[in-house]
């Protein structure tokens, strides 16, 4: 690690991505460099009063960057994501992740499913928008939607479920710009949601709960007779699985089999993957779909396995890029921060493959955020090292606390 590596690379990324999003102005560029360094150089609360302490401007021309509303988040991140994801199968993910914040003037503040604490809590939720890499199992966040409350969609005349899929719809052309397949929890396995996706050219992969309704595809051919040949050929039992209508694919746990099958529920046909955790045993299983047909059972769960990397972008966020740090009560404030906690998250993931070093977002933090507090010193004081000196003293300081990949 020497000392124009980590920090400068970052900063090469965020201006080489920056570039790439139209009519940016310099005051606003140069305001914005300095913001997403700052996301991985302060060490702790990553808020407008520690933005000043640490920055390069004052505490109010941080929150004037943050009321931004119309720079383009998708174009900023898919300039790093098409430079760094390089596999060949990639898609969409989406999950909603809960971000707990108090107070009674905050928009669209209200109780939300958080998955640690296993119950509703009152605070913000945002739906975060990844593209997942099958091949190389990984994930970059394109951007991410604050979520209504349920007043607001009352208001709306929507549901949750159906301001998701409206959202998506939205913005299909830049999200089909990368994949049209869609991966998302089983939450999202319902047939308002399935349908319009559907309508607007997606391809959906989700899992079913286990107590699904889904049957055999009948095997009878038309007789030429009067009236269509039955449809089903009976219910699928997953504790007796009819095999000689399935395909079986070796993994390394348990049995997993794909099949097409109909989904009473999603009322259409799926492929259905089937995956038996435990060795000769069928009294468990897991059960994955997508609504492309031409994916065999393998494919289904290979994609569904790598959606899990967006809970990481969310934790690596949350521990380390300050997304649940901004106090404002500003729509476009909070929108600003969530996105930038992001795309910090993504800069990092670059400068590392860049460098051809191991990603560990807590490392990466302090190696940036002491080459940062170096260079800010050597500034303020004006310091002009001897730089045969500086070079071995720069890459010991920068290396300390920083923990080991």
């Amino acid at each position: 690690m020497t000392k124009e590596t980590l920090l400068m690379q970052y900063q090469s990324e965020c201006l080489s991505a920056l570039k790439s999003v139209a009519n940016i102005h310099k005051p606003f560029e140069k305001n914005f460099m300095d913001t997403m360094k700052l996301f991985m150089a302060i060490p702790n609360r990553i808020n407008f009063l520690q933005l000043g302490r640490y920055g390069c401007f004052s505490e109010q021309t941080y929150r004037n960057l943050f009321e931004n509303e119309t720079f383009d988040w998708f174009a900023f991140n898919d300039f790093i994501i098409s430079k760094h994801l390089t596999g060949r199968r990639k898609a969409i993910a989406i999950d909603p992740s809960y971000i707990p914040k108090s107070g009674h003037k905050t928009p669209w503040i209200g109780y939300f499913w958080s998955g640690c604490a296993g119950e509703y809590k009152r605070g913000l939720e945002i739906m975060g928008i990844g593209v997942i890499d099958v091949d190389n199992h990984e994930c970059m966040t394109l951007g991410s939607i604050q979520t209504p409350d349920c007043k607001t969609l009352d208001n709306m005349g929507k549901n949750l479920v159906d301001w998701y899929s409206s959202y998506l719809i939205s913005r299909k052309d830049k999200i089909q710009s990368i994949s049209r397949t869609v991966v998302a929890d089983a939450f999202f396995s319902k047939e308002t949601f399935i349908t319009l996706m559907c309508e607007n050219n997606f391809h959906v992969i989700s899992r079913f709960r286990n107590d699904v309704v889904l049957y055999y595809p009948t095997l009878e051919k038309k007789t030429g007779k009067r009236g269509h040949p039955k449809w089903f050929d009976g219910k699928v039992e997953f504790a007796n699985l009819d095999l000689t209508r399935c395909k079986e694919y070796q993994v390394n746990k348990g049995k997993l089999y794909g099949l097409r099958v109909y989904a009473k529920a999603l009322k259409r046909y799926v492929s259905l993957s089937v995956w038996y955790p435990m060795n000769g045993r069928t009294d468990k299983w897991q059960l994955y779909f997508s609504t492309d047909n031409s994916m065999d059972g393998r494919e289904v769960l290979d994609y569904y396995r790598t959606r899990f990397q967006l809970e990481f972008c969310f934790r690596d966020g949350k521990q380390h890029a300050g997304i649940t740090n901004c106090q404002s009560t500003d729509f476009r404030k909070l929108d600003f921060h969530f996105n930038a906690s992001l795309a910090a998250v993504n800069l990092t993931k670059a400068a590392c493959k860049r460098l051809g070093i191991t990603y560990s977002i807590s490392s990466c933090k302090s190696f940036i955020h002491n080459a940062y507090m170096l260079e800010r010193f050597i500034c303020v004081f004006g310091i002009n090292p001897d730089p045969q000196v500086f070079d071995k003293l720069f890459k010991e300081l920068i290396l300390f606390t920083a923990r080991a990949a």
